[in-house]
């Protein structure tokens, strides 16, 4: 019985070094609690079937306002990345370069979440050379307004909004640049 006991002891002590030591990870891991990588899976929606994406409003990472009812008239391209975030950072140039060929016909944005320090969201923007406008969203508010559309889990994930404001397509994971030139085609 006393052995028992001690190896019941043992047992508990290593499972509370372990979870501390998880948390003290998690803690380490600025933003990513919760964190789920998407598998890159694109849904088209046809254009009776389209919701209208909700009320977007927010600071860029450079200090200006930027709405998403401005750009009604435009299709947008909007992915929602963190610079914790390794497939965000994967898919970076894919989406600086779809950005490129598409031009400014087509309005990509960026709703930057869960980065707490804003140097480092704008050092991934230096970094990967991303023109377009980026919102600051360091608690993940605006994120929490696609609710049902986006999963505030599954990060990166992308939107092709069309030009009356309904969403038209999405990627939840990594999007390739072939992928969004087809979505951005079939949205407009």
């Amino acid at each position: 019985m006393r052995r028992r006991a001690v190896v019941l002891v043992a047992g508990l002590m290593l499972a509370v070094t372990a979870c501390s030591s998880g948390q003290q990870a998690a803690q380490n891991r600025q933003g990513q609690a919760g964190f789920v990588s998407g598998t890159g899976n694109v849904s088209l929606f046809a254009p009776a079937d389209r919701k209208a994406a909700p009320a977007l409003t927010g600071t860029t990472l450079d200090g200006k306002p930027w709405s998403l009812a401005d750009q009604t008239g435009k299709v947008v391209v909007l992915n929602v990345w963190g610079s914790w975030c390794p497939p965000c950072r994967k898919e970076a140039p894919d989406l600086v370069a779809a950005a490129k060929e598409l031009g400014p016909a087509v309005q990509f944005a960026g709703l930057n979440t869960r980065d707490l320090d804003k140097a480092q969201a704008n050092k991934f923007v230096q970094e990967f050379g991303v023109t377009y406008p980026n919102i600051y969203d360091p608690s993940g508010k605006a994120l929490l307004r696609f609710r049902g559309q986006i999963s505030p889990t599954a990060i990166p994930t992308t939107l092709v909004i069309d030009k009356s404001g309904k969403v038209a397509g999405r990627v939840v994971g990594e999007v390739t640049k072939q992928t969004l030139l087809g979505m951005v085609k079939d949205a407009g």
